[in-house]
């Protein structure tokens, strides 16, 4: 596996691919990886003939109080994970080269419409870094096919309204979410919590799977939602939200709706934020 630091290795090597006539994915990350983050590397490979990983901590996507300085930083074990993958190509830039004028002076990328709600709603400014990143990496790499997973699903659909509105002819593949034994959606911060906290931290999947099933037996949509913040709150989680809403623009359900839904879920155990979801189909 090749690994670079700057745009004009990283360009170069994709432009000798091109030249071969090969088939190029891309894979973002924020490093520290697990299975999850694997499971797009195999992907890619199912579809592409080179894969390109990218390792970045963006920090334009995290808030003033949340978790930039501690979020989990081990770029050796992730080179060595990448490679034994199957992964062609390594970037891990420094800020300098994702931001050459300086964070203040960035243009900016925003998305409007589905980023204003749950997420966009909590973590104000979230949505255009990342936005702002991915299509960067996106001009970087120029792949045929970026992949991503369904696990941040509104950063999912996020990512796919701004290759549609920017006409950028790439596919984006979603990936399903890799989850632990217990049900727990693997997650980089998933290290943050204790042995007693992972296993309580699984409830939030068995939530989102009783949503589901109060949904599809014709429950209305805002008392399942009370439920599972009972429920939640009870188990001892702080609930940002408990959430049925379109799976296409994350907009509510008209009353009586129960196709092509999805339950989403972002509560913080400890010091620790979760989010997990749910496709919902009655």
């Amino acid at each position: 596996m090749q690994r670079v630091d700057s745009v004009s290795e990283l360009r170069a090597t994709v432009a000798g691919w091109r030249r071969a006539g090969l088939r190029v994915g891309l894979v973002p990350t924020m490093g520290n990886l697990h299975a999850g983050h694997f499971s797009l590397v195999s992907a890619a490979r199912e579809c592409c003939d080179r894969v390109v990983a990218s390792v970045f901590v963006n920090p334009t996507q995290f808030g003033p109080n949340e978790d930039f300085s501690r979020y989990p930083r081990t770029l050796e074990a992730d080179a060595q994970g990448l490679a034994g993958q199957g992964c062609d190509l390594l970037f891990a830039p420094a800020v300098e080269a994702m931001y050459p004028f300086g964070l203040g002076a960035a243009t900016q990328v925003e998305v409007k419409g589905v980023t204003e709600t749950l997420e966009g709603a909590f973590r104000p400014g979230h949505f255009a870094g990342v936005a702002t990143v991915v299509l960067r990496l996106l001009n970087l790499v120029q792949p045929d096919v970026a992949l991503f997973g369904r696990k941040d699903y509104q950063q999912l659909l996020t990512i796919r309204r701004l290759v549609t509105d920017l006409g950028l002819p790439i596919t984006i593949v979603d990936v399903p979410t890799v989850r632990e034994p217990s049900g727990l959606a693997m997650s980089s911060r998933n290290q943050y919590l204790g042995a007693d906290e992972r296993e309580q931290a699984a409830l939030i999947y068995a939530t989102l799977q009783r949503m589901r099933a109060g949904v599809a037996a014709g429950e209305p949509v805002d008392a399942v939602e009370h439920a599972a913040t009972v429920a939640l709150e009870a188990a001892g989680f702080r609930v940002d939200y408990a959430a049925v809403r379109d799976a296409g623009d994350l907009m509510p359900p008209a009353a009586g709706r129960r196709q092509g839904l999805i339950g989403l879920i972002a509560a913080r155990l400890g010091t620790t934020r979760l989010i997990d979801n749910l496709a919902i189909d009655g």
